[in-house]
């Protein structure tokens, strides 16, 4: 993911289903806690917990920019292909494009 000592990372969408070893691996990447929603800070990356009905992916995007330095990464996390939740690859892809992002790599 990039992360290096030192990032501000800030965290949306946190919900009893994120995966508590991926913020802990950044937490201690970083060396300091995620922020949240509420910071003022200008922030290296974003990390969005995303879900399908969580609402407007594109409005989340735009959104996630309002915290990010001009060349910090927003790691948008989805629960897999056949979970509830799941957000299919081409509608991230499309809200990207719309949001003036573009994708640079899926995981699974």
């Amino acid at each position: 993911m990039g992360i290096q000592s030192g990032y501000l990372v800030l965290e949306r969408g946190f919900g009893s289903d994120c995966d508590e070893a991926i913020r802990s691996e950044i937490s201690a990447a970083t060396g300091s806690d995620l922020l949240d929603e509420n910071s003022q800070e200008v922030v290296d990356a974003v990390i969005t917990w995303w879900r399908e009905d969580d609402g407007d992916l594109i409005d989340e995007l735009v959104d996630c920019l309002t915290y990010l330095s001009e060349s910090g990464p927003i790691w948008l996390l989805t629960p897999k292909a056949s979970r509830p939740g799941h957000v299919e690859p081409s509608d991230i892809q499309d809200a990207a494009q719309t949001a003036g992002l573009s994708l640079t790599s899926t995981l699974a």
